[in-house]
């Protein structure tokens, strides 16, 4: 398994972001607050980490849902999966919805969401007039029946 190393500033309490085991994808991040946060049903709030990042060229860090969370409390990230620049520098915040039909408390240091680094591959568009048929052809959305 490759290994990059990242530069990181933590301006919060809580430790580093970390794998939960050996085989995670995801780095367990953690909420940053003063006091706790209320998040009403349907409300969507960005939440601070502390963490300020600074990726390598041709990397990405995708921020996802925590299963647990989602399952257990109905909170979710709203922008599935986020994305962080290689060239951002701002705070990393965590875009959260309560999907649940109650309030839901978020505190300091709660895990509230992953993060996943990728390595990118930049896309260059070749203008065409055709492109190659393929047995589904235009068929999309259930076209190959109920779900």
């Amino acid at each position: 398994m490759e290994t990059i190393t990242i530069k990181i500033i933590n301006r919060s309490s809580n430790p580093l972001p970390a794998y939960a085991t050996h085989g995670s994808a995801g780095m367990d991040i953690r909420a940053h607050l003063h006091e706790p946060l209320m998040l009403q049903p349907m409300q969507r709030i960005a939440v601070s980490t502390g963490l300020f990042i600074e990726l390598p060229e041709g990397f990405e860090a995708q921020i996802r849902p925590r299963s647990g969370l989602a399952l257990q409390h109905g909170i979710t990230c709203l922008n599935t999966p986020g994305t962080i620049d290689a060239d951002y520098r701002g705070e990393v915040k965590i875009i959260l919805i309560n999907l649940s039909g109650e309030s839901q408390t978020i505190h300091h240091g709660d895990r509230i969401a992953q993060m996943v680094v990728h390595k990118v591959t930049t896309a260059q568009w070749q203008p065409v007039f055709e492109i190659n048929e393929t047995h589904r052809g235009e068929g999309g959305f259930g076209h190959t029946g109920k779900a």
